[in-house]
């Protein structure tokens, strides 16, 4: 029974992928993307995004949209989290912060093609759980901290490329400083109604360019002082 349902999940993985390369092709004017680059595709197929999420949300895991995962917060649409890893440019030595763990399938896609991936959640019980499923499935090259995406994580900074999975009403000027010259961050800029994918890149005088990707709607990105986060 276990091994039927393990080639199911697969087979809907890969309905998924198909999903998600459909959307790049119909994106393409507006996020310069045409198509998923085989590292991400190839991540996309392997990670098993019905271990990330409610045992009560497992049967419709590999639908191209967010799901709730408990406190109010979702799990990101599978092709957000390709686009957003895509526009990374990630290379296989890159190391990557990753700001709101949420349930820890951006965290796991990108593990998937960087070196290594640092991730931070606000919400101590979706960090430990989302820790604990990552660590079961043999990730060994994400690490999760309970704190603020806002502060970022200095001590492990610079960064060759940054992802947040929460709206921020701007760039936040720890994460800029977290990144290394040339460094790309994509980041949903916005209030709760009117939000857009950015992609940001770093300049070597530490200042920087962005771009508008996308329209979204993300969970807020918010400080320490008042819980509330996403991934």
């Amino acid at each position: 029974m276990l091994e039927t349902q393990a080639q199911d999940f697969a087979a809907q993985r890969t309905r998924m992928v198909a999903e998600v390369e459909a959307m790049y092709a119909e994106t393409r004017a507006e996020t310069g993307v045409g198509a998923m680059s085989p590292a991400v595709r190839n991540a996309l197929g392997k990670v098993e995004r019905h271990r990330l999420v409610p045992p009560e949300q497992r049967a419709g895991a590999y639908r191209n949209h967010p799901l709730p995962i408990g406190s109010g917060q979702t799990i990101s649409q599978p092709y957000i989290v390709a686009i957003s890893a895509d526009l990374l440019q990630p290379g296989p030595d890159h190391v990557v912060l990753d700001v709101g763990t949420g349930s820890g399938y951006q965290a796991a896609v990108l593990a998937e093609v960087v070196k290594h991936v640092y991730s931070i959640e606000l919400i101590e019980s979706l960090g430990r759980t989302a820790a604990e499923r990552l660590a079961e499935m043999g990730y060994r090259n994400i690490e999760v901290k309970i704190g603020d995406g806002y502060a970022g994580w200095p001590e492990k900074a610079p960064f060759d490329g940054i992802v947040v999975t929460a709206a921020a009403p701007s760039v936040p000027p720890a994460l800029i400083a977290q990144l290394k010259p040339g460094g790309r961050m994509v980041i949903p800029l916005g209030n709760g109604y009117m939000q857009h994918l950015k992609l940001v890149i770093k300049r070597a005088d530490g200042g920087y360019d962005e771009r508008s990707v996308l329209p979204v709607r993300f969970v807020p990105l918010v400080p320490q002082s008042a819980p509330k986060s996403g991934g």
